[in-house]
């Protein structure tokens, strides 16, 4: 019974800490869902957590199998997991999940950096997974090509007033080509 008394407290307190705040939700009255930045964030996550009837004295359950965070792979999602269960380790006997989500937030550039880039997968069956990485480079664009200012001139009085070449500009003149006996090719 003490251990339902304690999961009261921690409900209210959890209610009027995060009252306001739209990353806390509460799933139910022993399940909570925690979202670490803002949605737009390519590095936010969410985070479960749901206690089982003996908490505090045992582990809550924690997920990261909500689909918002398919965007991240298997691999990131576990590190995330078992960092945030050494804080369970560290805290057990008492109330924790305030705890844990804070832990998440304050440390969310490492959970999510340490362990692999982001990808980006969509599920299309059993075991068909199509994966694109994106990979961030430093490198500068490539260039592009410089023309002369005669190169402009000419390229402009080619064109019209949109820019772009008249209708016909790359045609064969059959005419011409009729009368020296030639073809296209020999343009």
């Amino acid at each position: 019974m003490a251990a339902n008394e304690d999961q009261e407290m921690e409900l209210e307190a959890l209610r009027s800490i995060y009252e306001g705040d739209e990353g806390f939700k509460e799933l139910g009255p022993t399940e909570f869902q925690y979202r670490v930045a803002d949605a737009g964030d390519p590095k936010a996550f969410l985070v479960e957590i749901s206690w089982p009837e003996t908490y505090p004295e045992t582990a809550p359950n924690i997920s990261m199998n909500a689909f918002f965070n398919n965007h991240i792979s298997q691999a990131v999602k576990q590190g995330i997991i078992k960092k945030l269960q050494e804080q369970v380790e560290a805290n057990l006997g008492t109330s924790m999940t305030y705890t844990l989500f804070e832990y998440a937030k304050d440390n969310k550039e490492e959970l999510m950096e340490t362990h692999q880039p982001f990808t980006n997968s969509i599920t299309l069956g059993s075991d068909n997974t199509v994966e694109t990485s994106i990979i961030q480079s430093n490198k500068k664009k490539d260039k592009k090509e410089q023309l002369t200012k005669a190169q402009k001139r000419k390229l402009a009085d080619k064109t019209d007033h949109r820019g772009e070449l008249p209708r016909g500009w790359n045609w064969v003149d059959v005419i011409k080509l009729s009368k020296t006996g030639g073809s296209a090719e020999d343009d």
